[in-house]
């Protein structure tokens, strides 16, 4: 790893290997105090109410102790890599597993506090050499802290690579046999991906448009497994810039909230399918989300969330980008350049099953107010509500999600 600082003198070294020997010899106790503050410090009762828990908490501790005082022998005051053996890594799955996200900064200052004042301690009782014991604490301040500020970070990479889920190469295979209606029973299905079928599922495509933003997914993954609504989860790596992502349990996960948690995430855009269960409805949901990403990309959608069970017409009307144009400007003529609240209250008005009250409540407007404007639309547009009503609320659903579809580039494009 890069040096940040300069390297202690011989002395100063010869001083930093006594102390680190010392330590190394009183090392449980150690462990013991760091591990009763840091627990603490993180704020969640299930690791100190859990022997199992805590047991590994105290091991990770010892581990990351041993490593900067055995570094420290080998390379006195330097940088030190953080080690995570395959226990820490099955540790930290275990934490993500349960929805418990320890605050490992929190942990980390705690820890510090009390691993610096007994090094502290053992300088001062160890080192005669006054210039030698302020060298031997600059260094060793230094590389204290950037330990810990290594492993809070790599410990957080730990936990979101967790919260990605259990769906591996395996995994994915069995997902595109599903997919695909490859008969199998759900024994099978289960066994191979980890997850329970025989249950309500609503499955989601998550993705970015910059594979380098791919963070940001995983990110909002380690969000929806911790928040407060958390439920079973399968996730599955479809690319660098996308993930797929089943939701399950006995009652459906409220759309709202899920709507706003992917719109608190960074760029991420997220097209859901509706519910089924089993088998079949893994299935159906999942053909439902990837349908949904297909429509918005191919038109050039920017929206952020989107369920498929509102946008199915659209997707049956619009195969192509063209045809979309195509459609539009022949359903609506005039009204699809027209200000964007006299479409708005057109589509509301068909929505709310031509009631011109349930409209005006929902637009939070007038009832003449509506009345007006869903008058002026129905004017504008070629093909009239009465006509052909899910003509014109499809055309008025496509420029809701692509509002500048109908611009020159768009057309020209034909």
């Amino acid at each position: 790893m890069d040096e940040l600082w300069a390297p202690p003198g011989a002395t100063a070294a010869a001083a930093i290997r006594v102390v680190c020997e010392r330590l190394l010899a009183d090392a449980e106790t150690l462990t013991d105090a760091i591990t009763g503050s840091a627990a603490e410090a993180q704020g969640d009762p299930a690791i100190l109410a859990d022997a199992a828990l805590h047991a590994e908490d105290r091991e990770l501790n010892r581990s990351d102790l041993l490593q900067w005082l055995t570094s420290n022998i080998q390379h006195p005051g330097g940088r030190v890599e953080p080690y995570v053996s395959p226990r820490t890594s099955a540790y930290i799955g275990d934490l993500v597993s349960r929805g418990i996200a320890p605050e490992f900064a929190a942990g980390w200052r705690a820890a510090l506090g009390i691993a610096w004042r007994r090094w502290v301690d053992e300088c001062l009782t160890a080192i005669d050499d006054r210039a030698a014991l302020a060298q031997v604490l600059d260094v060793s301040a230094h590389s204290l802290v950037q330990y810990a500020l290594d492993s809070v970070t790599i410990l957080r990479e730990v936990s979101l690579a967790s919260a990605m889920g259990n769906a591996g190469a395996e995994a994915l295979a069995m997902i595109q046999l599903i997919a695909s209606g490859t008969p199998m029973t759900p024994d099978l299905a289960e066994e191979r991906l980890g997850y329970r079928l025989e249950r309500n599922h609503v499955a989601m495509v998550l993705w970015v448009d910059d594979p380098a933003g791919g963070d940001a997914l995983d990110e909002l993954i380690g969000r929806l497994r911790t928040s407060r609504s958390a439920r079973p989860m399968l996730v599955a790596r479809a690319s660098a810039a996308s993930r797929w992502v089943w939701l399950s349990g006995p009652e459906l996960p409220d759309e709202a909230h899920l709507e706003a948690m992917i719109l608190e995430a960074d760029a991420v855009h997220a097209s859901v399918g509706r519910p089924g269960r089993g088998l079949d409805g893994f299935r159906s949901s999942y053909e439902d989300a990837l349908a949904g990403q297909a429509l918005l990309t191919r038109l050039g959608s920017d929206r952020r969330f989107t369920p498929y069970a509102h946008v199915e017409l659209v997707d049956s009307l619009t195969k192509d980008r063209d045809s979309a144009v195509r459609f539009v400007s022949k359903t609506l003529g005039p009204l699809a350049g027209a200000d964007r609240s006299l479409r708005q209250a057109l589509l509301t008005y068909v929505q709310c099953g031509f009631n011109t009250t349930r409209a005006a409540n929902r637009l939070y407007l007038h009832r003449n107010t509506v009345e007006r404007r869903v008058s002026k639309a129905d004017e504008l547009s070629v093909v009239k509500v009465e006509d052909n009503p899910v003509h014109v609320s499809a055309a008025l659903l496509v420029l809701d999600l692509v509002p500048d579809i109908l611009a020159p580039s768009a057309s020209s494009a034909r």
